[in-house]
């Protein structure tokens, strides 16, 4: 059904059983597939192509141009899979390349005011909280819940099933299943995100012992990697190793206030050893 002031290009695809809202507006080349909702007022843009069963919110602005001084006019697109649930005042970027795309996949839930800036790798299944800020080439993983108001710097890569605390401000990649909780710093596993995601136990504890590996054992990244690679050459720990050293800004480091007392345990054992 579409409504009597909406204004849909005669140029555009709409699939089977699509719902468009009051003032909602869906311009020539943009494609929606069957069973869509598209609230009042929203916008899809141009080139934007949206899946089946997406419900895109109100007011929300789908495949705009990107916020990018080096763009030129060149077409380019927003690319969005099945099922996700876009809520209100949502803006996700079109790619600032030409040809290249900004893309989400299935089963998202992106909160109010969230934004998705240009050639962002939105993965499966993530839930991104009110008012996010993902800045230009960001990648989210699989299951990774990011906080509300968080902000990301562009072309920071976040692993899958990663949770990071609403209110900071990431600058460099955060690996695999573990949490953000101060400005580049995390600081343990996401116990609970795993054990929810059907993680058996074996699999945490292999995980939390890379995690010590990485962060407490007192060696550098690469001595850390080759470490866990040798104990773990497959699994969950070797998709940790790799996405670490594919990583072009550097990984978050470990919380200052865990440390504190990590330091002064290790300083009592130096003194104690030496006297």
């Amino acid at each position: 059904m579409i409504h009597s002031t909406a204004m849909v290009s005669p140029k555009a695809e709409l699939g089977r059983e699509v719902r468009v809202g009051p003032g909602a507006m869906i311009e020539a080349e943009a494609i929606v597939g069957d069973r869509c909702e598209i609230r009042a007022h929203a916008v899809i843009a141009a080139g934007t192509q949206i899946g089946p069963g997406n419900q895109i919110g109100y007011g929300a602005i789908i495949g705009a141009e990107p916020q990018d001084l080096s763009w030129n006019g060149a077409p380019s697109r927003v690319v969005i899979g099945e099922g996700n649930v876009i809520r209100e005042q949502v803006t996700i970027h079109r790619g600032a390349k030409p040809e290249s795309e900004t893309r989400i996949g299935d089963g998202n839930y992106l909160m109010v005011g969230c934004h998705v800036g240009h050639n962002c790798l939105v993965g499966n299944r993530t839930i991104i909280v009110n008012h996010v800020l993902l800045a230009g080439y960001v990648q989210v993983g699989d299951r990774a819940f990011l906080g509300g108001a968080s902000v990301f710097h562009q072309h920071v890569r976040i692993g899958e099933l990663a949770m990071v605390r609403g209110g900071i401000r990431i600058g460099m990649d955060i690996p695999p299943f573990l949490m953000a909780v101060d400005e580049n710093e995390v600081a343990g596993v996401n116990r609970v995100g795993l054990r929810r995601a059907g993680f058996s136990e074996a699999t945490r504890r292999q995980i939390e012992a890379a995690y010590g590996i990485l962060y407490e054992s007192g060696r550098n990244v690469s001595q850390a990697l080759e470490e866990m690679e040798r104990r773990w050459p497959s699994g969950e720990v070797r998709r940790m190793s790799d996405f670490i050293r594919a990583s072009r800004r550097g990984i978050c480091t470990p919380n200052r206030m865990r440390r504190r007392p990590e330091r002064a345990a290790r300083a009592r054992e130096q003194r104690a050893s030496a006297g």
